[in-house]
């Protein structure tokens, strides 16, 4: 096959990187490894962090626009790459104009702040955005190329998106108003599942992808699946295309202006997580068991080189494992309780170890540094079980759910005292109790003198508005009292192929492959092994696909 631009791998990165060439007149072919497309993005919450981008301007949100790259500096320190930085924000909002011009609709985080809302730069609300809705029906005959969502985090198939769609679930028995939003989504969602076999209102990652899919498929993308690329091709020091393992055998394919490495990362490449990751036998990844780091291993065979100068290798989640009825095994990723009133996380000697309300990546990097050497990093989530019926915790849904079966396959422990629920997860009584008399005696109060939950912008949007005086703390007192385990798990990788702001993949002596693009997990993070905001991931992997894309077919940094 002849093309101009060549893309590998179907997640976020792949499909902008895709439908940006296409639009910009190059013949595009995106291969897939597996049967479907969206890599591990169909599965995520699809939040894209573009600070400056158009539905922040339109909602009237002004900021300075050397704000964002001051936040940066401030939280990504010695990890700060100033070339790649620049990149990315001069070109993430107008990522997002071309793919609004492209029919791609998106919603604004318009009330989300910054992780670290504290330091200099950081953004009050306004920094990401999240593909709008989408009817599956739209998609005709491509749905069944799109990935279905994650069992975990989805509702019996329906995804449900953050922010008042997630409120109305959470509030559904104490609002008319949410029960009836509730109510009507549920039911529709019955009725694709009666019809159509899987749900067609599509949100989040799931959305996010279908609409690329879409979009790309009607500029003229032609999409290889159950094709994993076997070796690229190189010719006179030039990458120029790639050799598939396709379903009727081997396809090669000559692209002549680039070929991009967007595979989804090495989650899932248990060699290379045994000499990287920390605690590899503990971990639990969220990526797609395709993230084996296929992108990685077909640069480094023609002179590619990982970056491991980051501050972290992966997008660290706090996760639970999950025992399902028909006796699979799940992971959950915990995002939205810990920030909730009312629950904490503590070690086996019962003792709180951090923050909660920060952010996921922050609660695993504390747990991991806060493990004696030769233990397994571990910790539990434990909270009442009227915080579970109002909150949920983890997989388990707040009522009108029932918890029991999670409580019967030992998802859930319980006790009726603290004493009682220490013994049952192995967690020091003593300890426990301490901790809990300590933590509800200033808890009454709103306070934690000990890691100030609920002091930041960001930590106060992740609680509960309707307590007071502090939205991110309550009192753990009265039983019967439930706990989770909880390990340090991830999102994908951040060390990827060393690279340059122009998504060109750089050699042992840092300089550019010619004809070779990353982007994606495949690339090493922009943010430099941090997480300063929700969004950093798709944001980046959005905005190098697209500067990948145009820098093939020569318009990069072009009106």
């Amino acid at each position: 096959m002849d093309c101009d631009l060549l893309v590998i791998g179907s997640g976020a990165a792949g499909l902008s990187a895709a439908l940006t060439g296409a639009r910009s007149g190059l013949r595009v072919v995106l291969a897939e490894k597996d049967a479907v497309l969206g890599g591990t993005t169909a599965w995520s919450g699809g939040w894209i962090w573009s600070p400056g981008n158009p539905v922040a301007r339109r909602a009237g949100i002004a900021e300075d626009p050397q704000a964002p790259r001051q936040y940066l500096q401030s939280v990504l320190g010695n990890n700060f790459d100033a070339a790649k930085v620049d990149a990315f924000l001069t070109h993430a909002p107008r990522m997002v104009e071309f793919m609004e011009a492209a029919g791609i609709a998106f919603q604004g985080g318009n009330h989300i702040p910054d992780t670290y809302s504290h330091q200099p730069g950081a953004g009050m609300g306004g920094r990401s955005v999240i593909a709008a809705p989408y009817d599956g029906r739209d998609m005709g005959a491509l749905i069944g190329l799109l990935r279905p969502p994650l069992r975990e985090t989805s509702f019996m198939g329906m995804t449900i998106q953050a922010g008042p769609d997630l409120r109305a679930f959470l509030t559904m028995l104490r609002s008319a108003r949410a029960f009836a939003h509730v109510t009507r989504r549920f039911g529709w969602h019955l009725w694709d599942l009666l019809r159509h076999g899987r749900g067609m209102q599509l949100r989040n990652g799931n959305a996010l992808v279908a609409r690329l899919m879409k979009r790309s498929a009607d500029a003229g993308v032609t999409f290889l699946t159950e094709s994993p690329a076997r070796e690229l091709i190189r010719r006179g020091g030039r990458i120029c295309g790639a050799v598939l393992d396709g379903p009727d055998g081997p396809v090669t394919v000559h692209a002549a202006r680039g070929t991009l490495l967007a595979t989804g990362g090495w989650s899932q490449d248990m060699e290379r997580r045994a000499q990287q990751f920390p605690a590899p036998a503990t971990h639990a990844t969220l990526a797609v068991p395709g993230a084996t780091g296929d992108g990685m291993r077909l640069a480094e065979a023609v002179g590619a080189v990982q970056d491991r100068s980051l501050a972290s290798p992966g997008a660290w989640c706090p996760v639970s494992q999950v025992p399902w009825p028909d006796g699979r095994t799940g992971t959950f990723p915990h995002i939205i309780e810990r920030g909730k009133p009312g629950i904490i996380g503590v070690l086996r000697n019962g003792r709180r170890f951090c923050n909660e309300g920060l952010g996921y990546h922050d609660y695993v990097t504390a747990l991991l540094a806060a493990t004696p050497g030769g233990q397994v990093p571990e910790s539990w989530l434990i909270c009442t079980r009227a915080f579970q019926r109002r909150y949920g915790l983890g997989v388990s849904r707040p009522a009108p759910l029932p918890e029991h079966g999670w409580i019967k396959r030992g998802y859930i422990m319980t006790g009726k005292t603290p004493r009682d629920l220490a013994q049952a997860c192995g967690i020091d009584p003593d300890g426990l109790e301490r901790t809990l008399a300590e933590w509800n005696r200033h808890a009454v109060r709103g306070e934690d003198p000990e890691f100030h939950r609920g002091t930041t912008p960001y930590m106060r949007l992740q609680g509960d508005p309707d307590v007071t005086p502090n939205p991110c703390v309550a009192p753990i007192a009265r039983g019967p009292f439930y706990a989770v385990r909880v390990i340090p798990g991830s999102f994908g990788t951040f060390a990827g192929l060393a690279s340059d702001g122009r998504a060109r993949v750089l050699d042992a002596q840092s300089a550019p492959i010619p004809g070779l693009y990353a982007a994606g997990a495949d690339m090493a993070s922009v943010m430099g092994g941090h997480y300063p905001a929700g969004g950093i991931n798709l944001g980046p992997a959005m905005t190098f696909g697209h500067i990948a894309a145009l820098d093939a077919a020569g318009l990069l940094n072009k009106d």
